[in-house]
């Protein structure tokens, strides 16, 4: 199983989400900017690193939102996703083809990564 590591930003009633890029596995779906914990980090070194690498932000690392198993043909993940605010850094994407700040009312709009469904499903009732 692979640790992975996202981040749920919100800016007033919005939040972050990110478009795959094209060359990827699950290519051009949406998610939560994130990624695998390397060995010898911990997760909240993880997702600075991977905030740092895939948007140009420092990010503070908040507490757990949640977290979900998901298991894809490829790779079998846990899914841990952080409340987080960006502290320094304009938001530049360095990896994702596209990244917008949604409400929870336009979850529906966009396709997202299978692992992120049961997340959005938390998100919608908050």
């Amino acid at each position: 199983m692979t640790e992975v590591v996202a981040a749920l930003i919100w800016q007033n009633d919005k939040f972050l989400i990110c478009q795959r890029p094209a060359n990827k596995a699950r290519a051009l779906l949406w998610e939560f900017v994130g990624g695998k914990v390397e060995s010898g980090e911990n997760f909240a070194q993880a997702l600075m690193r991977e905030c740092k690498e895939e948007l140009n932000v420092t990010v503070e690392v908040g507490n757990i939102f949640c977290q979900v198993l998901h298991e894809y043909p490829d790779i079998t993940i846990r899914l841990t996703l952080f409340n987080c605010a960006i502290v320094t850094g304009q938001l530049t994407l360095l990896e994702h083809n596209d990244a917008k700040w949604i409400t929870k009312d336009e979850i529906d709009d966009y396709p997202f990564c299978p692992a992120d469904e049961e997340i959005l499903k938390l998100i919608k009732l908050k």
